[in-house]
């Protein structure tokens, strides 16, 4: 995944899938892929139609991590995000949000969609028990 406003240059992706314990979607190991996205499999590919739900550390106990500039992406931003085929698929951002991780918007993040939509939220907000209290959640279009 690559979003230039923010740094962010990572040449692989973690495949990711529900726990069917707790329902919740994993994230990227934070001891040896802090650096690297997850792809949640239970989406579409990236580029493909559908929601490709894309998950990366914001940091991590030990330091920070791929989105620790997540506060420099705004609307109009390019995030490419390479293909099995050795293609690039990118996005252009439409929408962000910065939601409490209470309020989570399930039903908008994994939402059905016609169109190839990548959907990767982070981490934000302040810390509280060793956990950020909030989700910053992209949502782009397609533009090549």
């Amino acid at each position: 995944m690559k979003i230039d406003a923010a740094g962010v240059d990572a040449k692989r992706m973690v495949d990711l899938e529900v726990d069917t314990a707790t329902g919740e979607l994993g994230v990227p190991d934070a001891d040896t892929d802090a650096d690297n996205p997850g792809w949640w499999t239970g989406g579409a590919t990236p580029g493909e139609r559908g929601v490709s739900v894309l998950v990366a550390h914001f940091d991590t106990r030990h330091s920070p991590a791929l989105m620790k500039d997540v506060k420099k992406i705004g609307l109009g931003d390019l995030i490419g995000v390479p293909r099995e085929d050795g293609r690039t698929a990118k996005f252009r951002i439409r929408e962000f949000e910065d939601v409490d991780k209470k309020d989570f918007p399930t039903g908008k993040v994994y939402g059905e969609t016609r169109r190839p939509e990548p959907r990767p939220p982070t981490c934000g907000g302040e810390t509280k028990h060793g956990h950020h209290t909030s989700n910053v959640i992209f949502y782009a279009d397609r533009v090549a």
